[in-house]
């Protein structure tokens, strides 16, 4: 796809409309500033990329086409059960050294919500949430596989810090 091509707006993303709400609605609920993930699709068939961000539209990556969805769109689906989460202060981080100062649990908290939701997309797919910093050049970032088949990562800024197996 090229820049000058225009993206279509669309009032559903057809079986990704599941997905959709759950990176919604886990956004609301987490204060995320963006929840994307990256969903399996029909044998043959490349990845989806669902991205979703505060306050902006929902895009949706099918490989060969990329579409929108207004962020405030009905879609006609239930979520899956969404992990429990709390929204967060932004954390103070000192990205140079690696440092993030939060609530005691507070980061594990949030890993544990995104390891949880990206579980409840299933198969093999993956979550990635940002989190606001008190630097707004180093976001707090966790990713997480459904089937839990590697670690965790977080991810300050640039720098990524694979978890120990098992944590949170």
């Amino acid at each position: 796809m090229t820049e000058e091509e225009p993206i279509d707006l669309v009032a559903s993303v057809g079986a990704l409309d599941g997905v959709v709400v759950a990176l919604r609605e886990f956004l609301h609920r987490s204060g995320a500033v963006r929840a994307v993930a990256v969903v399996d699709r029909e044998p043959g068939e490349a990845p989806a990329v669902v991205d979703c961000a505060r306050l902006s539209p929902i895009e949706v990556d099918f490989g060969e086409r990329v579409v929108h969805l207004p962020h405030a769109i009905d879609l006609d689906v239930d979520p899956p059960t969404l992990p429990e989460v709390r929204h967060l202060p932004p954390f103070q981080v000192d990205a140079t050294r690696a440092e993030i100062a939060a609530p005691i649990g507070g980061v594990a908290h949030l890993a544990g919500a995104v390891r949880d939701l990206a579980g409840a997309l299933g198969g093999r797919n993956v979550v990635m949430a940002q989190f606001a910093t008190d630097d707004p050049a180093a976001p707090l970032a966790i990713t997480a596989r459904a089937d839990g088949s590697e670690p965790l990562v977080l991810s300050l800024g640039e720098e990524e810090f694979e978890m120990e197996p098992g944590w949170p």
